[in-house]
Parts: structure tokens; sequence; C-alpha cells
């Protein structure tokens, strides 16, 4: 039976959303559904609202999608070591399905992007980890049995898929994190399935 798989990010300047896009094709490639959604910006501006529909890229995500995937995937740029806000905020309006266990036992992993190498990626995965097990999923890493986590120069993280965007340089994703991305894909996809 096929699996829908969420995954959900946040992207201010198109990295992270390469990584879930990579994220989608393993997904894909494991016989799934992938499903990409984002969150709007946050604004401090009173009565400055963002759209109910972005102007481009992947629509913004609503509580009950996360209600009906059977996986997640969470992807931000890391923000002083943490998740960007947006992220954040849309977590914080999630107590109904915390309430209503809604995410028990449904498997996730998480994602970043980071301008440098030593910008906050695992502390920024561990930080996306925490709601996460506040609603009783299933955290899932990145296995060493992916040879790239031994070699890479760029992104790659037991935690999750990361990627070093390296500031004021291409923002194009190494055939390393690309394989590291799609072997996420493929795992979370696959756990979900046997997850029934």
């Amino acid at each position: 039976m096929m699996k829908t798989i969420l995954i959900l990010y946040y992207s201010r300047h198109g990295a992270t959303r390469a990584l879930a896009n990579k994220i989608a094709l393993g997904v894909e490639q494991a016989g799934h559904l992938a499903v990409l959604r984002t969150v709007p910006e946050v604004t401090d501006q009173v009565g400055n609202s963002v759209a109910a529909v972005p102007d481009q890229g992947d629509p913004y995500v609503s509580v009950e999608d996360l209600k009906q995937c059977h996986g997640l995937a969470v992807g931000s740029p890391t923000r002083f070591g943490n998740m960007a806000a947006p992220l954040k905020y849309f977590f914080d309006q999630t107590s109904s399905l915390w309430l209503a266990g809604e995410l028990e036992g449904k498997p996730a992993c998480v994602f970043t992007s980071t301008g440098s190498m030593h910008g906050g990626q695992e502390s920024t995965l561990l930080s996306m980890m925490l709601p996460l097990l506040h609603h009783g999923m299933l955290i899932l890493g990145l296995p060493y049995s992916q040879p790239q986590l031994h070699t890479t120069n760029t992104g790659g993280s037991p935690y999750g898929v990361s990627h070093l965007a390296k500031h004021g340089q291409n923002n194009k994703l190494s055939d390393d994190e690309i394989t590291l991305c799609i072997a996420q894909g493929k795992r979370l996809a696959s756990v979900a399935s046997k997850l029934g």
C-alpha cells in the first residue's frame, strides 16, 4: 500500500527546498507519495499578513496535512543553531494533534542547511527533533552504512541530512548531499511502510 510522506520545510534562499526536493525523490523511488509543504514567513508588522496561498513554490502546510501523513521529514535553515522561527511558529500551533496523539508512532526525520561549516547544523537538527519527540514520533537518523557520511566534506550527519551553503557561493547541492537526501527519503518511506 502506498504511503504518504509529508516533507515540511522552510527555506529562505532555496537550499533547504533543494534538500526537500531530493528527499522527495528518495520517497518516490521507494514507491510512495511525497507531499511537499512549506510554512509562511512570520512578520512583526501589525496588520501585515501573508497571503493564504504562496505566490510560488509549494503550498503552505495545514494541521490536516500532518494528521494524514504516514511519515514526516522536517527541514529548516539554521538560525543561531536552531530551527527558523516560521517553522517553530507552525509547530507551536499543533497542540490539538498532540492532545489527540495523532502523530504518535509515525516515523520522522530532519534536515538542515547552513551558510558555514560550523553554523550549527547538528544543534538545528536536534532542535527540530524536540517537537517531534513531544508528539510521540519515531525519530530516524541516517546510519553510517551510508558511505558518504564517512567521506563527505560538505553536508551530512547521522542526525539527518544537511547542506553546506557557503555564503556568497553556489547554493548547489553536492553529489554526497544528494545521495544522502535520496537515502533519507527512501529510509523514511521504507519505515513508514513497515509500520503499516
